[in-house]
């Protein structure tokens, strides 16, 4: 019989999210062989699916669908990386985008209401869910229907951009789309940018200016120029093309060069904002012999 260490355990359980003790089982059952024991585990969680549904889902990829004038950009989440690779979770993903594309649902509830292969979304992700034995859920999308142009670019699985823009040349939007994806701008121009970002930085610039002991006056045109810097810097139209063969062309410059207009953008990046969750092992472990004792 191997032996099975804390290590181990640990190494399992980071792949599978499952409690410690099932991890220490499915490796006593498997002699120590990890892709055993995790085969054991997916089995065992395949049942389980409900308890999943409260784990964090901070992982996933982004799919987008364009069909002429029409495309969605979405987010499908899981709980790790490892089931980013899965080959099921990426085809529900582009199913979900092809899906919100075509049918033009409200929001994911209506999404989830969708028929799709003879259920609805709910209940084929629920089921992959099960079989996968991990948390997932979609997350938030977003869809085009324009008499324009539009444009997609994905960044490995976990940046997508969509690009809805007037132009005879495709590789400007495709540009641009991968400009964004680069740059990650807060809004298309500098009159667009949210008003809770501005204040953000207008109320950091305040604090940084008033540190310098300079008068009223000149902290006003200080804390003033910050801010239209910033705005600046996260506007799209005015930042400087990532192509830019002089390194000061901005996207807006190279637009109107190229007789090309950008109408709307999206970017989603897997996860943000939401918390992940941070396992300490040890603690967990000496949580759990702490009441072991307690119980004897």
């Amino acid at each position: 019989m191997a032996a099975i260490t804390a290590g181990m355990v640990g190494e399992l359980r980071a792949k599978t999210d499952a409690p410690m003790m099932e991890c220490k089982k499915a490796l006593t059952e498997a002699d120590g062989d990890m892709e055993k024991a995790e085969e054991i585990l997916r089995v065992k969680l395949g049942s389980k699916a409900s308890k999943a549904a409260s784990r964090i889902t901070a992982e996933g990829v982004v799919a987008a669908f364009i069909s002429g004038s029409v495309g969605a950009l979405v987010e499908v989440n899981c709980e790790t990386d490892f089931v980013t690779k899965n080959d099921d979770f990426i085809a529900l993903a582009n199913t979900v985008a092809k899906l919100v594309a075509e049918k033009n649902p409200a929001d994911v509830a209506a999404l989830s209401a969708l028929p799709l292969e003879g259920k609805t979304v709910e209940e084929v992700r629920a089921a992959l869910v099960g079989k996968i034995g991990e948390n997932m859920s979609i997350r938030r999308f977003k869809r085009f229907e324009t008499g324009a142009k539009l444009v997609s670019y994905l960044h490995g699985t976990r940046i997508g951009v969509m690009v809805e823009f007037d132009g005879a040349d495709q590789q400007v939007g495709k540009d641009v789309a991968m400009h964004i994806a680069a740059m990650k701008p807060a809004a298309l121009s500098s009159d667009q940018v949210p008003a809770d970002l501005i204040e953000k930085e207008r109320s950091i610039a305040s604090q940084k200016a008033a540190e310098s002991g300079k008068p009223a006056e000149i902290v006003a045109k200080m804390v003033e120029g910050t801010v239209q810097k910033y705005l600046k810097e996260v506007s799209l139209l005015d930042q400087v093309f990532v192509k830019a063969a002089d390194g000061k062309q901005t996207v807006g410059q190279m637009l109107k060069a190229t007789n090309a207009t950008v109408k709307a953008f999206t970017m989603y990046v897997v996860g943000e904002g939401i918390e992940k969750k941070q396992d300490d092992f040890a603690a967990e472990v000496a949580a759990q012999v702490a009441a072991a004792k307690q119980q004897a």
